[in-house]
């Protein structure tokens, strides 16, 4: 089932969760909708189930307005953060419940049921957990129940709020990667909420940015990593350093060096701002008259392959408010080693890419 979000605003007293978002989803496809805190993606998201109601635009299911459809008629699965499972009842029951409270006309037999459920048990690889109650379950096992709930009643639209919050770093991998089979193999539409970065880019078929209650960006993970369309998406997306400078007739000027900026080049002494990834930073010994950012190296951790350094810059630009604080730089923990460096150096961080923004996206 495909998805057309038309122009849809929301306000709770003086805050505009949703301001004029509009979105197509195409069927069996897999978003993610993305931002931090506050941003609106779970109001769109209960908007979509009809659990809350739009001031304004529409909600079309394969082309069909289904803006005044009662929740219970939308055919939507919805899995929340924190499980939602009935504390009384068996995992089997759990997931029964919704085939159970269909109209008499629709109901299945309870032989049928008793199929469907052992099915989705074999599904989410939990068959073997049926007569347990969720308190005796972990909460990755609680929440691929409460997933088997949703699927349970067969539904057109898949909807998932934050459904791995709740849970550890681990678990959270192991799921991301699970909920992805799972849905190659179902092909249920299916939008889920998130704040988390890694978890969106790996999951997604595409990835819809959020922030104050707009859509700033959607695309495929791959590309609105490589091409974020605003300063926030990009540092939103994973670490970034930020740098303050001018761009000049298609250089940019920042803390003592240029960085090419040929798509700005029509532009003359403008403000700009400049984006620089940890892991495009280069790092060197300092050598007297070499070009980059002077910097002392205030902190080195090296974890497995990776080192993650802290550089101080050692002198503060008053017409840079971005310098003299801390920048983040990454680097294969052997080119790390090899370069000999110690904590207290005076270091030199070049780099090698940057994102550009000038003119309306710099903010005075």
């Amino acid at each position: 089932m495909s998805i057309e979000i038309r122009n849809v605003s929301k306000r709770f007293g003086d805050f505009h969760a949703l301001r004029d978002v509009s979105l197509d989803v195409s069927s069996g496809e897999l978003i993610a909708l993305l931002g931090p805190s506050g941003c609106g993606k779970t109001t769109l998201l209960r908007i979509i189930a009809g659990l809350e109601t739009a001031d304004a635009g529409s909600i079309l299911f394969s082309g069909e307005d289904t803006t005044d459809v009662h929740v219970r008629e939308r055919q939507v699965g919805f899995v929340f953060q924190h499980y939602a499972l009935f504390r009384h009842m068996t995992v089997f029951e759990n997931v029964a419940f919704g085939l159970r409270v269909k109209p008499r006309g629709q109901r299945p037999s309870e032989a049928q049921i008793k199929a469907k459920v052992h099915e989705l048990l074999k599904l989410v690889q939990l068959d073997w957990l049926a007569d347990r109650y969720p308190s005796q379950l972990s909460g990755g096992q609680r929440q691929r129940i409460a997933l088997a709930r949703a699927l349970a009643v067969e539904p057109k639209v898949l909807l998932l709020d934050e459904p791995f919050g709740a849970l550890d770093a681990k678990v959270r991998k192991e799921l991301r990667r699970w909920l992805r089979r799972l849905h190659d193999e179902l092909h249920v539409t299916s939008i889920f909420v998130t704040h988390d970065q890694e978890e969106a880019l790996e999951v997604a078929d595409r990835v819809v940015l959020m922030n104050g209650g707009k859509v700033e960006q959607v695309g495929s993970p791959q590309d609105v990593w490589d091409h974020p369309a605003s300063p926030f998406v990009y540092g939103f997306l994973g670490d970034v350093n930020l740098f303050h400078g001018r761009a000049h007739e298609g250089e940019v000027h920042v803390e003592g060096i240029r960085i090419d900026s040929p798509e700005h080049r029509h532009l003359r002494d403008g403000k700009a701002l400049a984006y620089v990834r940890p892991h495009d930073l280069d790092v060197a010994p300092y050598r007297q008259g070499a070009s980059g950012i002077v910097a002392t190296l205030a902190r080195a951790i090296v974890v497995g392959p990776i080192a993650r350094l802290e550089l101080e810059p050692v002198e503060t630009n008053p017409d840079n408010p971005g310098s003299g604080t801390i920048i983040e730089a990454q680097l294969p923990a052997q080119q790390f080693r090899d370069l000999g460096l110690r904590e207290g150096d005076t270091v030199v961080a070049t780099p090698r890419k940057a994102r550009v923004f000038v003119e309306d996206w710099v903010s005075p």
